[in-house]
């Protein structure tokens, strides 16, 4: 079994092996649709491959991926959303079984740029709102306030709020955290720092009680357990990797 943290990024995931199977509680899970996007995730996926591992994905920006589908993307959080029914069943079916034939992975990604470049959705307007919000979370590696962003304008962050819900499928604050903890986790998987008390306050988190709270529930388990969870071993290959 291997956890899957936050990342604040969409994906349109296709299973190219075995089927996939994704716990819902100690002992219950579902098999993954064969060909699906995974939304915005606030709190850890349990996965376990059934046999052979092998899958081809795209991955968007936060706000990338809404300017493709009518639906909003809040919908999409926590969950795998087969694509019949965002695309519809024949568009679905039509792109599964030719990246399932291609023969490379070169052909895969000029037949996923294709399709996609047919569903841009030109009446969606990226709202510069949006995009300078994450910008400026990026930048300040999600420890920029959102209050102190809006200058504490109650109805700016309500839009702002109802923005992100259309657009990026979490709240601001939400995203903002996840960012912080991918900040962190590069941190901790160079072994840049031993000290985790140094890291919170190099991540401007209020004390390191607020510090752990946030890690735990975005990944499941405390920072000093972090490198040593076997269940990690995806997660860890995918941020050293990034």
């Amino acid at each position: 079994m291997q956890r899957v943290l936050p990342d604040g990024c969409i994906e349109l995931f296709f299973i190219l092996g075995d089927d996939v199977r994704r716990f819902v509680s100690e002992n219950e899970f579902i098999i993954q649709p064969r060909a699906m996007v995974l939304g915005q995730i606030t709190e850890p996926l349990y996965i376990q491959p059934t046999g052979k591992v092998s899958c081809f994905a795209v991955r968007f920006y936060p706000y990338g991926f809404a300017n493709f589908v009518e639906t909003p993307i809040v919908n999409l959080a926590n969950t795998e959303t087969p694509i019949a029914m965002l695309f519809g069943e024949e568009q679905a079916e039509c792109i599964s079984k030719q990246i399932i034939n291609a023969s490379h992975t070169e052909e895969r990604i000029a037949l996923i740029e294709a399709f996609l470049l047919k569903r841009i959705n030109d009446s969606a307007v990226r709202e510069r709102i949006v995009e300078s919000t994450i910008e400026a979370l990026l930048l300040a590696n999600g420890s920029t306030a959102i209050n102190s962003m809006m200058k504490n304008d109650l109805s700016k962050r309500r839009k702002l709020e109802r923005s992100f819900a259309r657009h990026i499928g979490i709240s601001p604050k939400q995203l903002g955290k996840v960012i912080r903890l991918q900040a962190v986790l590069k941190i901790l998987l160079a072994r840049e720092s031993a000290d985790l008390l140094q890291v919170a306050y190099d991540h401007d988190y209020y004390d390191q009680a607020h510090f752990i709270n946030d890690f735990k529930e975005l990944t499941g388990t405390s920072p000093g357990r972090f490198l040593s969870d076997d269940t990690l071993s995806l997660s860890t290959l995918l941020y050293s990797a990034g």
